[in-house]
């Protein structure tokens, strides 16, 4: 993972410190001094998703020793599902009181009907509050989703609302689908929402094979991101190389200031993201002013162009990473 030469200090030191200065001195042509910048970021880039993964672990043990854990094993799950309780209905609580009303009336010690109709009344409250509590809870334990409440998706949720665990080819027949690929395949990622929608675990679970996809995507879209650099300094003499070594090293800085902030994180220290969002822009902009050597009003300029660019390349990213994600789930 690290290669402690003296390479390795030559380089993440300045790359630290002096924005901009380890990627000039590589396209000058001082390079025996420095780590390949290709290299440096695939191993930064993985330590901080190792990182990443060990906060997270961590978390899930300090939820089991506070005993503030929520998952169960599938035994309490079926279990829980053969036990449900009865939700309390007005007959049931009317009944309750009148039972409770003959106790006070075989009472020993007299009680006077005032006194009866506020225990009568608070035992009223109580159970309305319970039966709400129990609704509330129930709403939201499950995430709602739909896709407009007309889509085969839509179709396929409500029927496994019904039929959780379906057949699929069963299922087709009695919506009245074709049984092709299409139907198959939209009927399992429709498995896979409702899973999603009533599970925590399956969210969390989604939600990780989302974050290994994103550091692959990352990875392919910083090409895509160099060409608008290579764009906005179109009539500077530097190649397309020369950009994506920049790139490298400003994505590896973004990757160790946010690796700090998960390490903070993990021994119970909590920055504000904010701060290291803030830190890798000053970053950025005095990257790009010593790297292109050009004014800080124009630096300024074409920093926030760049902003602009990679938001709008970040959006289209992120929808194809969803969609894939989901695809592949």
């Amino acid at each position: 993972m690290f290669n402690f030469e003296a390479k390795f200090w030559n380089t993440i030191i300045p790359l630290l410190i002096k924005p901009g200065k380890v990627s000039r001195d590589y396209i000058d042509g001082k390079r025996q001094r420095y780590t390949n910048p290709f290299r440096f970021y695939l191993t930064v880039s993985i330590v901080f998703f190792l990182i990443v993964g060990l906060y997270k672990t961590v978390q899930k043990y300090e939820a089991l020793a506070d005993g503030t854990s929520k998952k169960i094993t599938t035994a309490q799950k079926k279990d829980s599902l053969s036990k449900k309780p009865k939700e309390l209905t007005s007959q049931d609580i009317d009944s309750i009181k009148n039972v409770i009303n003959k106790k006070m009336d075989k009472s020993i010690i007299p009680i006077p009907k005032k006194a009866r109709e506020e225990i009568l009344n608070e035992i009223d409250k109580k159970a309305k509050d319970s039966t709400l509590l129990k609704s509330e809870n129930k709403n939201n334990e499950r995430v709602n989703v739909n896709f407009g409440g007309k889509t085969r998706l839509d179709v396929f949720l409500n029927y496994l609302d019904k039929n959780p665990e379906p057949d699929i080819d069963i299922a087709l027949d009695s919506l009245g689908y074709e049984k092709n690929f299409t139907n198959r395949f939209l009927f399992t990622k429709a498995e896979s929402l409702y899973s999603f929608s009533e599970s925590e675990d399956t969210r969390e679970q989604f939600f990780n094979q989302l974050l290994s996809y994103g550091s692959v995507a990352l990875f392919i879209f910083l090409p895509f991101f160099t060409l608008f650099l290579k764009f906005y300094y179109i009539r500077r003499k530097f190649t397309y190389v020369d950009h994506l070594i920049f790139v490298f090293h400003v994505q590896t800085v973004f990757f160790m200031l946010f690796a700090f902030h998960f390490i903070f994180l993990i021994f119970h220290i909590e920055p504000k993201l904010w701060i290291f969002t803030v830190l890798f822009l000053i970053y950025l902009y005095l990257a790009m002013k010593k790297f292109y050597q050009q004014g800080y009003f124009k630096t300024f300029l074409k920093f926030v162009l760049l902003n602009i660019s990679f938001g709008f390349i970040s959006m289209i990213g992120i929808t194809l990473l969803f969609i894939v994600s989901f695809a592949f789930f």
